[in-house]
């Protein structure tokens, strides 16, 4: 049996445990090799938030507890199968920041990321978290993204430095990969340098590569209107953007830029690229979002493992209400069951 495939509940304030239930009720053909990594009561209300609408169909899919992913194959068929993996307790409150929220999506994270690192499962999708819960939990790191570096960077035995990783977010039509992720756009454009560029092209051109496209064509947005028209409204594609395409170019990647970013996207949709790399996080996610949240897929790049997630929040105005659709989950699931396959052919 092929390894499982791991999915975190997300926090439990938010619509995370909703759509994790909706989405495996809709294909029952992945629960045979999906684990759903989060809380026994959490999960049992979300069931209940959804049964309303589509109770005959939950009665054909009973929640059953695992002590351990090693006894996925004696679960029975049709099952919600999940693992515990945080501490239970008092139920949070849908729609609010609670640190106990915070800390339980937190505690799923880190058990789902270290069974993948150590082999146990071949990738992980995770559920929306807030983070302002995971800043009132005491986590240290913003979101996903950066604990997951920090743990593979752990795992691995290295300096957080020594792992760069970069987010790609993608929508049909349209993928970008970020320079840098959740900072304050004045640091956004300051951690703007060649290294930072260069890493991200090379990065992005991996990823692609273990995808399956060996030629991936990589275009790269300038941070400033026209792409600095030379100098003229801003020195950083000369002296940073344009270099570090200059290094890639030179390893033989297929890459131009720096383009105008009003443009590039455009572009990239129309088939002309395969990727962009944007400078900052809205300008890569604000297209990728017009698009259709509905349909965006989060994908870690540069760790040591498979990792997607939705494209969108805990969304606290519907939690509880049973409104929330599944759309981008299930494409994040897709995206991951893709590319664990795409890696274990590598």
């Amino acid at each position: 049996m092929a390894l499982p495939l791991l999915v975190t509940m997300g926090d439990p304030a938010g619509i995370g445990p909703e759509i994790v239930v909706k989405s495996l009720l809709s294909r029952p053909d992945w629960r045979s090799d999906t684990v759903v990594v989060g809380d026994a009561i959490v999960l049992q209300r979300a069931m209940a938030l959804v049964r309303p609408d589509r109770g005959s169909a939950l009665d054909a899919m009973p929640l059953v507890e695992l002590s351990s992913l090693a006894d996925l194959p004696a679960a029975p068929p049709g099952a919600l199968v999940f693992v515990q993996g945080c501490v239970g307790g008092a139920l949070p409150a849908w729609g609010r920041v609670d640190g106990v929220a915070g800390r339980m999506a937190a505690d799923c994270i880190e058990w789902a990321a270290r069974q993948v690192l150590q082999g146990r499962a071949r990738a992980m999708v995770t559920a929306p978290v807030h983070k302002e819960a995971l800043a009132a939990a005491g986590v240290e790191h913003p979101g996903h993204t950066e604990m997951l570096q920090a743990l593979a960077a752990e795992q691995a035995g290295v300096p957080v430095s020594a792992m760069p990783v970069r987010m790609m977010l993608s929508a049909p039509g349209l993928a970008t990969v970020l320079v840098s992720i959740h900072v304050a756009l004045r640091t956004a454009i300051e951690a703007v340098s060649i290294e930072s560029v260069f890493e991200t092209i090379r990065i992005t051109h991996e990823h692609f590569r273990r995808a399956g496209v060996d030629r991936p064509r990589i275009a790269v947005a300038g941070l400033n209107p026209h792409a600095g028209e030379g100098g003229l409204f801003g020195r950083e594609e000369v002296d940073h953007i344009a270099p570090a395409i200059e290094r890639a170019l030179a390893l033989g990647l297929d890459v131009s830029g720096p383009h105008p970013p009003d443009t590039v996207f455009m572009r990239a949709r129309q088939g002309h690229f395969d990727v962009v790399v944007a400078m900052y996080h809205d300008q890569g996610l604000i297209p990728v979002k017009l698009l259709g949240v509905e349909h965006g897929v989060n994908t870690t790049l540069g760790l040591p493992m498979v990792r997607t997630s939705p494209d969108h929040g805990t969304a606290f105005d519907i939690a509880g209400t049973g409104r929330a659709g599944a759309d981008s989950l299930m494409a994040a699931i897709e995206a991951a069951r893709t590319a664990s396959r795409h890696q274990a052919g590598h």
